[in-house]
């Protein structure tokens, strides 16, 4: 946009961007600091410095903006800069100059210690009080006369003005409903026991996997907390890696540790994992490495919105050459899946998907047992339809398909597991046995599960009729998961009325 409007003659017009500590670490973020500090445009770069993502910032950037804010070469001629900056505006054509002399006095405080930024061609001025709004005012109405680019750097507390925000970040990062005076954090009433979130499953099976295979390392792109890396980090701190917010470097870096015989189990969620594909496809796939990919936030992610929705991850994994692509239906399957993944003789890109949120077992801590590659299974055999799942939405069907029976419809029921390879054994029996076949999945229908199973049907010259149902080719918006399985026409009710119109009785809303 800067660059936009010098070439468009608007060279008065100011752009701002804003963007935090743990976001620096980025790939893009630098392609863009790169560029910029030689194109000269009028651009100013907030950098609010808070030490934290929804964890702790880690890396070497974290421990530089770290020694700029504590060093004491640099603070000793800070508020002199900033006297000489405040004189700006008095100074009318002679701005420039002046600009220079605050440019040159940075520079000189920052001899015995390099500033990156200002290596970048950016002019660096900071690190001042993020939390004084008065100052920052000023500070940015004299930045408006320093043209070229330019970085603030803020520091902030995160969840600055509440004290128990402050005291746990991470915590308070996304409690949900509670009380502002006693800090008490709603829970829903717990009467019986319910199941666990699918990403605490992995965080316990990954620790029980890795004492048993010393190979097994884990790694994530700043989300110990989001995905439950954070158990191993805890229980095995040299064997479970935070990379920042650096899904590419996560996965080559994942890469690069499978090269030398260990077993990197990736976890990125299923959004931001779409980052980070050139490098599955040229890093881990091409070389047909053995790094296990575990997708966390598989499907639609609820309120967190279309950002995070992940819908794209089985059609966009099905195409790339040597790579193994699965989703469990239930948190036993998440941990044969992950078990599975891990065995030497299975030694190729892996990727597990699943959703947000809880599973359906309340005792899943079962025994690991191998699910072989590709291999579905019948959750129960009917008559005329059969209903054909990937992943979580299986539960879906399986509610479906008691209520249908009530209404003396009896579909059959089959837990794929594997959107790639497909049970080519399984799918065989299906398509000579039944010519009316639903396809349900949590993920795009362009492209997906339902696609792969419509591919099978022609290349093998079967001509049942499929009726697809997953997330429609339009991005979704906010909303509780299950109003958004509604939506979108994949939960129960919508495989109840898919299985209706099939044999051609009313729809039932």
């Amino acid at each position: 946009m800067a660059v936009a409007s010098r070439l468009k003659g608007e060279n008065d017009r100011q752009h701002i961007a804003v963007i935090g500590d743990g976001a620096m670490t980025a790939g893009m973020a630098f392609e863009a600091l790169n560029h910029a500090g030689v194109e000269n445009s009028n651009l100013l770069v907030v950098l609010n410095d808070n030490c934290m993502s929804i964890d702790p910032n880690v890396g070497a950037l974290k421990e530089y903006l770290t020694d700029i804010t504590t060093s004491p070469t640099y603070n000793k001629m800070k508020d002199e800069v900033w006297r000489l900056l405040g004189k700006i505006s008095k100074f009318g054509p002679n701005a420039q100059e002046i600009a220079s002399k605050v440019e040159n006095a940075v520079k000189t405080t920052l001899l015995k210690q390099s500033n990156l930024f200002e290596s970048l061609r950016f002019r660096y001025f900071g690190p001042v009080d993020g939390h004084d709004v008065t100052r920052l005012v000023k500070i940015m109405n004299d930045l408006k006369d320093i043209p070229g680019p330019k970085i603030l750097h803020c520091l902030t507390v995160k969840g600055k003005g509440y004290e128990l925000a402050e005291k746990d970040q991470t915590k308070w990062h996304s409690p949900g409903l509670f009380d502002k005076i006693s800090g008490e954090i709603y829970k829903p009433e717990i009467v019986v026991p319910q199941p666990p979130k699918y990403q605490d499953v992995f965080g316990h099976s990954i620790v029980e996997l890795a004492e048993k295979n010393p190979k097994i390392v884990g790694v994530t792109p700043a989300m110990p907390s989001g995905c439950s890396l954070n158990i191993m980090m805890k229980a095995m701190p040299d064997r479970a890696f935070d990379v920042g917010i650096a899904e590419q470097h996560a996965v080559t870096f994942s890469a690069g540790l499978a090269t030398q015989g260990l077993v990197p189990f990736c976890n990125i969620y299923s959004s931001f994992m779409q980052r980070g594909y050139d490098q599955v496809v040229h890093d881990v796939a091409l070389q047909n490495l053995h790094v296990v990919f575990c997708l966390d936030r598989g499907g639609l992610a609820g309120a967190d919105g279309p950002t995070h929705h992940g819908a794209f991850d089985l059609a966009y994994f099905r195409c790339i050459p040597n790579m193994i692509v699965s989703a469990p239906m239930n948190e036993e399957e998440l941990r044969n899946l992950m078990y599975t993944a891990q065995l030497e003789k299975v030694a190729a890109p892996f990727s597990i998907r699943y959703p947000r949120g809880n599973g359906v077992m309340v005792d899943w801590r079962k025994p690991f047992q191998e699910i072989p590659v590709g291999k579905g299974r019948m959750v129960r055999d009917g008559e005329e339809i059969a209903i054909l799942t990937i992943g979580h939405p299986g539960n879906f069907a399986v509610k479906a398909c008691d209520e249908l029976a009530i209404e003396g419809l009896f579909p059959a029921h089959f837990d794929m597991r594997f959107v790639k390879p497909l049970d080519a054994e399984l799918l065989h029996d299906i398509f000579s046995r039944f010519k009316k076949i639903i396809t349900v999945e949590d993920g795009c229908i362009m492209g997906g599960f339902g696609s792969a199973v419509a591919e099978f049907m022609l290349d093998h010259g079967y001509s049942s009729s499929i009726t697809r149902l997953g997330i429609p080719d339009q991005f979704i918006e906010h909303g509780e998961q299950k109003e958004l399985y509604a939506e979108c026409h994949f939960d129960a009710t919508a495989i109840k009325n898919a299985v209706r119109q099939q044999v051609g009785e009313s729809v039932l809303v």
